[in-house]
């Protein structure tokens, strides 16, 4: 490439557009929105470079509008797979040893093609097929996915960086290798920017990758490809291979040369994978790397003296917001008895003005959820509170599949801390609230630390600086990701790094340079430059 070192500054966050009334980018976006309506895609499989398809069909739905078909996909199979893994075999070799800041320069102008033309396309197909809202799909699939190609970069280069000492007479160098053979990565339908993160950090750091979108999100999946494409990735350097885990996970990771795993998405299946690689440890050519971010039971942890209206604010949006499908949804809140009252006075008053439809209506705080199976386990959490003694229903409760999936913000009250709904993750606008005796805050703190094994975020609101203290001191282990007065979602690539531990992860924290240095292999290189010619030593030499 060039003679010299480029210089890569920190990045700074995309600017988040507001689409307000009024504004270009609301014009623009309805204008795609409605051109993205009209037509219904055929979306192959990406091997290689090629398009692949099989015959074997998937539909891409619209969550709210289910009748609405935007796209058919092609399902890979076993051979497909073992294509992918060989296309990735096959270009491993030149990419690996591209410069690094031609690596770099693909991802940065990745970027900025997002932040420029490609920008409606992706946030539309976002909204469309995964029901979020304008904002969501904005700060998801646009600003997150920027911010995760920059700051990447900038990680990388932080990484290659990182040098050991020399002493005298040599010089000692630490090289950034790609793992010794492919990464599968394994994404979510709820966030577009995790999507095109865990494909491309593994390939930013000179791997290659075999790609697994979720099933409900090939749609906006198919649209990062074509962004890869054009911002010059070459062939088989990422494979998209859409389908079944058991025609795509499961010989993906039994193959030998599996390298890595980059996943987002339930408990189970993780720990499902995890136990699969373990059971064939002896088959790989190394010991793979598994990162993993999984599940959530988030909560919301209230002092007595917490400013109300802030409290309300951050329970409605941490819960809500596209409809409370996310790792870090609030699913669960610890509430003093002396504020009680005044929270579930203005609480309700709140839901009560949410919208709930179409993501074309732009005056909608919430859509529809991803799909029928989704809808009916989150009914099913719902129908089993009416059912119990132990809780009861105080705002919500009502679903409707007649048009598309949409199940209103519910709020549980319960009198027991370890209630189901309490215990579980739902990922879907429901939250549990317990309400404590303000003398049992230490016991409280203690029942949100052991009420779930999850470890992935949690927020505190109090507006005493001792009790802040305490509280983050008790529920130190509980969050990965852990907030003071704010709500527990929201986290900012460069600026929170995300994850958590227990059941929730790995903790590998994607968005920093922990995430990204779990791809790569070092090699130490010492050079000595003027070697010894004798093998004795000095203290060997007569007196």
């Amino acid at each position: 490439m060039i003679n010299g070192i480029p210089k890569i500054d920190m990045p700074k966050n995309e600017p988040i557009l507001s689409y307000a009334p009024g504004t270009k980018e609301r014009e623009e976006l309805k204008k795609k929105l409605g051109e993205l309506l009209r037509k219904k895609i055929n979306i192959p499989c990406v091997i290689g470079g090629r398009n692949v398809r099989t015959g074997s069909l998937g539909y891409c739905r619209i969550p709210h509008d289910h009748n609405h078909v935007i796209g058919v996909y092609h399902k890979a199979r076993r051979r497909e797979v073992e294509a992918a893994i060989n296309a990735a075999a096959k270009a491993k070799p030149e990419w690996s040893r591209m410069p690094w800041e031609a690596r770099a320069a693909i991802f940065l102008r990745a970027a900025d093609l997002l932040a420029g033309e490609f920008r409606m396309t992706l946030n539309a197909a976002t909204m469309l097929c995964q029901s979020k809202t304008a904002l969501q799909a904005e700060i998801d699939s646009a600003c997150e996915l920027i911010d995760f190609f920059r700051f990447n970069v900038y990680f990388m280069k932080q990484i290659l960086e990182q040098q050991p000492e020399s002493s005298a007479g040599m010089w000692n160098m630490l090289e950034s290798r790609p793992l010794d053979g492919f990464v599968f990565a394994v994404t979510p339908f709820n966030f577009t920017s995790i999507a095109g993160n865990l494909p491309t950090a593994p390939a930013i750091m000179g791997n290659t990758v075999v790609w697994k979108p979720a099933s409900s999100a090939v749609y906006s999946a198919h649209y990062i490809m074509r962004l890869l494409k054009a911002a010059g990735l070459p062939n088989g350097v990422i494979n998209m291979v859409p389908g079944p885990g058991s025609q795509v996970g499961d010989p993906a990771l039994r193959h030998p040369d599996l390298a890595g795993v980059h996943f987002t998405g339930s408990t189970a299946v993780f720990q499902g994978m995890w136990e699969l690689i373990g059971t064939n440890i002896r088959n790989y050519g190394c010991y793979p790397r598994i990162v993993g971010e999984t599940g959530g039971k988030d909560f919301i942890f209230a002092h007595p003296s917490a400013d109300i209206p802030s409290l309300v604010t951050a329970i409605v949006r941490g819960a809500f917001e596209y409809q409370g499908q996310k790792c870090s949804a609030a699913s669960r809140a610890y509430i003093p008895r002396s504020i009680w009252p005044k929270v579930q006075k203005k609480l309700l008053a709140q839901i009560d003005t949410i919208k709930m439809g179409d993501i074309m209506d732009f005056g909608n705080f919430m859509s529809a959820v991803i799909d029928r199976a989704t809808y009916e386990n989150i009914k099913g959490y719902i129908n089993y509170a009416k059912r119990s003694k132990y809780a009861k229903i105080i705002a919500g409760g009502r679903c409707s599949d007649r048009v598309g999936y949409f199940i209103e913000p519910t709020v549980i009250l319960t009198r027991r801390p370890d209630f189901r709904t309490i215990r579980e993750e739902i990922f879907g606008p429901v939250i549990t609230i317990y309400v404590y005796r303000d003398n049992q805050l230490e016991k409280t703190l203690d029942l949100c630390n052991t009420a779930s094994p999850y470890a992935l975020t949690g927020a505190i609101f109090s507006e005493d600086r001792s009790a802040v203290v305490e509280m983050t001191r008790a529920l130190r282990d509980v969050a990965g990701n852990f907030y003071i007065n704010d709500k527990p979602t929201g986290a900012v690539v460069g600026q929170q790094p995300f994850g958590g531990s227990r059941a929730s992860g790995t903790n590998d924290k994607a968005g920093s340079l922990l995430n990204m240095i779990r791809w790569t292999s070092p090699r130490t290189v010492k050079e000595t430059f003027c070697p010894p010619t004798d093998y004795r030593y000095p203290f060997m030499l007569d007196e």
